[in-house]
């Protein structure tokens, strides 16, 4: 279970704010409708991980910024997170995807930053009390994709041939469908797994299609995975921009790179994960789709051997979708979810 920051001063649950109906069913804003409701900012400094891709996301929304705010100097701060400096033990026993966020979170509490943009597959559940994601920026591609040198896809691999993946939800799904194959720990920012590929370490490699797609990398992926074979965390593919939830100000001033569609999707997939597993660690997934003013998410809670799954879905309103992703909780528990979940190392 990952340990909440305390920041003295800060007080209550953080609300992300609810999509509003009419941005939902009206055309989306563009870049260039700089907002007039409020001062535009002089500077704006952006808290980012070092890594290549945290630096092309960070540099994305930037470049979006400096387009809305001509004369806003905008900045970036570059940190190393302790989810970076350890690399020789699985993600989920060293405290899980938090470890990424924790220094950002700090940089916007000390004021050395205003804003985070993360990578939102990564960001807690639930936040710290006194923070609040602002805005989700349009989703790149939220599958799954199947990074190898020999072959092409899944079903192409011999037994034995070895699977890299930091994810407990990839390695269950891959367990259950190829029991034959041998699943390793592959940690790393994205070059450096790619790196390990291609040294032989693995015979494939499963990565996430939006971060190959970012960095102009979508020539390695041989195959990309659909939903059915590789259902997506919550979050991926999205952008998602933090902040004090004090400074109403930057939610004014962020709004325009809000995504309505991409915002519900993600505040459904977040509200079942939270509503099943907290800020634990443990093999789920959570992918919504938008279908006119109805959203289909899709869900599943397994065992990482993938000896046990339950899956369900659910369609609901567009404009609830915290209450979308808790019925379907509500419906994997009645599946055997809780079991599961209780069944699992550490819980």
């Amino acid at each position: 279970m990952l340990e909440s920051l305390a920041f003295p001063g800060h007080t209550g649950e953080p609300r992300w704010p609810p999509v509003p109906r009419e941005a939902i069913a009206g055309p989306q804003q563009k870049d260039s409708q700089i907002v007039t409701a409020t001062q535009a900012p002089s500077r704006i400094v952006i808290a980012t991980r070092e890594s290549r891709l945290a630096l092309w996301q960070a540099e994305h929304v930037k470049a979006r910024l400096q387009t809305l705010y001509p004369a806003c100097k905008v900045e970036l701060l570059g940190m190393t997170t302790r989810g970076d400096q350890i690399l020789d033990r699985p993600l989920a026993k060293i405290g899980g995807k938090g470890l990424f966020v924790k220094e950002l979170e700090s940089a916007l509490f000390d004021r050395s930053a205003d804003i985070a943009v993360h990578s939102m597959k990564d960001v807690p559940m639930v936040l710290p009390p006194g923070f609040a994601l602002i805005a989700t920026a349009a989703r790149e591609v939220p599958l799954d994709a199947f990074v190898s040198n020999k072959y092409a896809t899944l079903d192409d691999l011999p037994p034995g041939a070895v699977v890299g993946t930091s994810s407990l939800r990839r390695e269950a799904q891959i367990h259950a469908q190829y029991p034959y194959l041998a699943v390793a720990s592959l940690r790393g920012n994205l070059d450096t797994r790619l790196r390990k590929l291609d040294s032989g370490d693995y015979d494939a490699i499963i990565l996430a299609a939006a971060g190959l797609t970012r960095l102009g990398l979508a020539a390695r992926i041989r195959a990309t995975l659909p939903a059915e074979a590789s259902l997506p965390a919550a979050g991926q593919g999205a952008l998602g921009i933090e902040a004090l939830a004090e400074r109403p100000d930057l939610a004014a001033w962020l709004a325009p790179l809000n995504d309505p569609i991409t915002e519900a999707c993600v505040r459904a997939e977040r509200a079942l994960s939270r509503a099943l597993a907290g800020s634990c660690e443990v093999p789920l997934g959570a992918y919504a789709q938008a279908q006119g003013q109805t959203l289909r998410l899709r869900g599943f809670v397994a065992m990482p051997d993938g000896s046990r799954i339950v899956r369900a879905e659910q369609h609901g309103a567009l404009a609830e979708p915290e209450a979308l992703g808790r019925a379907l909780a509500d419906e994997l528990r009645a599946q055997g979810a809780e079991e599961i979940l209780a069944a699992l190392p550490g819980a």
